[in-house]
């Protein structure tokens, strides 16, 4: 890395068309490198940058050009391979705070977005060095590069004068420039998985004619399921492979090559990556093993693979993966190792394991499922699940999205995507506890339980294993969702159908009284059962187990045909099959074996589909409620909140009256080590800003002023160090008042505050007490006495890297906190996400008044909740806070305490900043 600019200046990026580029600050060794990009471009393309002729660039332009200091001065190019494309570069000019911009792209890769991503990454370079104003002298007839100025999403403004159109652009993030960046992050990425699924012609190199051989599998595959394009098996010693001509080489191939399946061991992969490169490859699929899974010396090579194939604008799947498949009549593709394929589905399905893809497919293929298309990640090193749920997004063909992850390689990426993603199309996931080796993961700092509740926010149906998985997936790739929790049995088992109630009920579920036919039941009981129970319900299990089995057609007509009649779900247990037998399937016409929508799936059990069912209809429930908007509210000072921050790590007192009584907020904070430069805080808008002074590497302080700038108010506790102080300070204070320990930690065990204290003598017996049970020397504190009743709770922020701010709540009980009842979501929050906390713990009835308490004000502690959200996404450097304890009454909320651990941010989060490949 070069030593003068920081590390995250540097990218991989994907382009609007699908293919990638390297995005770097300009180097003085780049020279010739500039010599040759200048030479490629075209008068017309020189005459718009320099208003004039300029054939070509003098010595001294050159080392002006690529000598920058990364401050005032900054540039920033994109290669493909070995060569610059593009250049984009700002010049500081007075006032400080504006600078100059011009961009250059070569003709030939003019409208694939170059000049739009550089700018995106130049911006954010330009924030961190305290600019605010790009201005640009633009010809009128440059209409491309006042197009991408006014498209880009920030204030823009432009006046004529002397035949040059001026524009001045204010680098202040808005909603609308945040927009324009998600937007063609998501079109670029989905064109480079449509690029891979979709190719016109592929080559497996290392196909050989050894029977059982990885690449001629792959090969027999490709042909057996009839691609629709050319297929070139690639060996340096064979003609043919399974009647195919083959080729020394992929340059010797006579015709373009749109995707490459490398099977051939690891030490040969690299050198065949490059050749792949110049022969125009845009993706490949890499089966071979030995790459990360084995070791450093494989995570080297994989890490090697992953940037030769970026520099040259190629995608990457696996390496150490099973392959790619894509169902659609006009491709055709089987490129994997599977030689059972499902057939024409409406279902996506990534899978990051390579040994269980096979087995995976085979169980999709044994349901009758049909799948759209198919991805096996393997390694995961460059092509991951948030590629495919980008691209699924935009597939017609796709109606319903399965995940099978060891690993999730961008977090806070990832829930964004499938927040919007989940309103449109359900995403079931199998999210295993352990990570591989072979992985490019992170490791998180959130318990399984927290990725729970952050899949649930996302409206992601989280399912246990794989046959749930497939459970799910095949429940809601064939019946519609349903309205409510309501279900009708319907059977001809008495033990089954009470089975089925009692599942319903275990589930969440409202059961109906079950209706049971008797085992000699047939087509017409069974039509007529089900159609007087439907009106009733959302959603119905129909159980059919004929004592004697037999042609069971006519029931399975009448089932369809009540069911497709209804518009309502209808699952069954039918004679023990398990997915979509075919007398339960709708199709096209004679000769089509595909189920289609309105299909009935079967399962063994009826707890079974009724587990399946209370998924669905928990995610139906979610998809009705509105996607909801992070609320406005008053009382918030977020600049005066970073002052207080940036104090307390610089190691100086923090501004504002600590709960201590009236010493500084930053008091009693411990300093925890000293770090190193380039600290990356958040500016502003919220975005990245190196820091360039040394700061501490955890501070601890009293966080009463920080959460005083969010419009929290945290309840002053006076220390006393003998009873007659704690009597003052009760006078002071006024009846009544509560006596506990001033350690936080002492607040987590049961018998360490005394309440409901009115007169000085109460005070006393409670001083002596407490420092009898707590020992002599600990600190004891007096605080107002919250209304009563209330019921307590814990309200905490945790700063993870990947997922960024995390705000969790949990009630205050010691029964609670030994139970781990805690739920947790994203910051920032909505309206609804608050909401939900509130409700997703267990205990949660206590605070609606169930249980013999009283309702509290859950209005109010919803309110803090957001406020707090608030704090944890705009402050990254608070690690973690705890609020402990926060009693909510009748009336309102009262914070009895505070603390919060800073830590300074030495690295953007991964959805911080321009878009990048993570």
């Amino acid at each position: 890395m070069h030593p003068q600019y920081p590390a995250h200046w540097e990218a991989d990026v994907v382009l609007s068309d699908g293919g990638t580029a390297h995005v770097r600050p300009i180097r003085p060794d780049d020279a010739d490198m500039l010599r040759s990009f200048y030479s490629r471009l075209s008068a017309e393309s020189i005459y718009f940058r320099y208003f004039g002729p300029r054939p070509r660039l003098t010595d001294k332009d050159v080392v002006w050009f690529t000598n920058v200091d990364y401050d005032n001065r900054v540039a920033l190019i994109a290669t493909i391979g070995t060569e610059m494309v593009a250049v984009v570069r700002y010049d500081r000019v007075q006032p400080r705070d504006h600078a100059e911009v011009a961009f250059l792209v070569e003709d030939a890769h003019q409208g694939r977005g170059v000049a739009a991503v550089l700018m995106e990454h130049l911006r954010a370079a330009a924030r961190e060095r305290g600019i605010k104003t790009f201005i640009a002298d633009v010809l009128p007839g440059n209409h491309r590069m006042m197009g991408l100025f006014r498209q880009a999403g920030y204030t823009a403004q432009s006046q004529f004068e002397d035949g040059v159109v001026r524009m001045t652009l204010d680098l202040s993030s808005t909603e609308t420039a945040l927009e324009v960046r998600l937007a063609r992050e998501h079109r670029a990425e989905a064109r480079s998985i449509a690029r891979l699924l979709t190719p016109e012609s592929v080559a497996v190199i290392g196909a050989s004619r050894e029977p059982g051989g990885i690449g001629q599998t792959v090969l027999r595959n490709l042909l057996a399921a009839d691609f629709t394009g050319p297929v070139y098996p690639v060996h340096r010693h064979v003609r043919a492979v399974a009647g195919v001509r083959a080729y020394r080489s992929v340059s010797a191939i006579d015709g373009e090559v749109d995707l490459a399946v490398l099977a051939v061991p690891a030490e040969g992969v690299l050198e065949l990556v490059e050749e792949c490169a110049e022969k125009g490859v845009k993706g490949l699929v890499v089966v071979s093993s030995g790459f990360g899974e084995t070791g450093p010396e494989g995570r080297a090579r994989q890490e090697e693979l992953v940037r030769i194939a970026r520099a040259y604008g190629i995608r990457v799947v696996g390496p150490n993966c099973l392959g790619i498949a894509n169902t659609d009549p006009a491709v055709r593709l089987n490129a994997t190792l599977a030689a059972t394929l499902p057939g024409r589905g409406r279902v996506g399905f990534f899978s990051q394991s390579g040994a269980l893809g096979t087995a995976l497919l085979q169980r999709v293929a044994q349901r009758g499922m049909g799948i759209s298309t198919f991805v096996s990640a393997g390694n995961r090193a460059d092509v991951s699940g948030n590629d495919l749920l980008q691209y699924w997004e935009e597939d017609p063909a796709t109606d319903v999205i399965l995940l099978y992850l060891e690993s999730i390689g961008n977090p806070r990426k990832f829930t964004r995507l499938a927040r919007r993603i989940s309103r449109s199309k359900p995403i079931v996931v199998v999210k295993s506890r352990g990570v591989p080796g072979g992985h490019r993961a992170p490791v998180l700092a959130l318990p399984d339980t927290a990725l729970s509740s952050l899949f649930a926010q996302a409206g992601v149906i989280r399912v246990d294993d794989l046959v749930q998985l497939f459970d799910v997936g095949q429940l809601l790739a064939h019946q519609p969702l349903p309205a409510g929790p309501r279900v009708g049995v319907v059977g001809n088992s008495d033990a089954l159908t009470l089975l089925a109630e009692e599942a319903c009920a275990d589930a969440g579920l409202q059961p109906g009284v079950p209706v049971n036919l008797g085992a000699r039941a047939g087509a017409a009981e069974f039509a007529a059962a089900l159609r007087s129970v439907l009106p009733q319900v959302d959603a119905a299990v129909a159980i059919y187990m004929p004592p004697i089995p037999g042609d069971c057609r006519e029931v399975a007509e009448a089932l369809l045909e009540v069911a497709r009649e209804s518009g309502k779900p209808v699952l069954a247990t039918f004679q023990g099959a398990l997915g979509m037998p075919v007398e339960l399937r709708v199709t096209d016409g004679p000769g089509d074996d595909s189920p289609q929508r309105g299909s009935i799936p079967s399962y063994p059990a009826p707890e079974e589909a009724v587990r399946a069912l209370a998924h669905v209809v928990r995610y139906a429930q979610w998809r009705r409620q509105p996607p909801g908007t992070v609320p406005s509210v008053e009382g918030i000072d977020t600049a005066a909140a970073r002052e207080i921050v940036a104090a307390a790590l610089a190691g100086k007192d923090a501004a504002g009256e600590a709960s201590g009584g009236g010493g500084a907020a930053g008091e009693g904070a411990v300093d925890r080590g000293a770090a190193g430069e380039g600290a990356v805080g958040r500016g502003a808008a919220g975005e990245g800003t190196v820091g360039r002074g040394a700061a501490v590497e955890e501070r601890e302080i009293d966080a009463t002023a920080l959460l005083a700038c969010y419009g929290i108010e945290v309840w002053p506790a006076y220390v006393a160090a003998d009873a007659e102080e704690a009597v003052a300070a009760a006078e002071r204070i006024g009846w009544p008042v509560v006596v506990k320990s001033a350690d936080p930690e002492d607040a987590r065990r049961a018998g360490t505050v005394r309440i409901g204290l009115t007169e000085p003598a109460g005070v006393r017996q409670a001083y002596a007490d407490l420092a009898a049970l707590l020992g002599p020397g600990t600190p004891l504190a007096v605080q107002r006495m919250a209304p009563q009743p209330s019921v307590p709770t814990v309200v905490g922020v945790t700063q993870d890297r990947y997922f960024g701010g995390v705000v969790t709540f949990g009630l205050g009980e010691v029964t609670a906190r030994l139970l781990g009842d805690q739920a947790y979501r994203l910051a920032p929050l909505t309206a609804e996400d608050a909401a939900g906390l509130v409700r997703s713990v267990r205990a949660a009835p206590l605070l609606f008044g169930e249980y013999g308490y009283q309702a509290v004000a859950v209005e109010a502690l919803e309110d803090l909740l957001v406020r707090v959200g608030l704090l944890a996404d705009a402050l990254p450097e608070v690690a973690r806070m705890d609020l402990d304890q926060v009693l909510v009454g009748a009336s309102g909320v009262a914070v009895l305490g505070a603390r919060a651990v800073l830590r300074p941010v030495t690295a953007l989060r991964p959805d911080v900043g321009p878009r990048r490949l993570s």
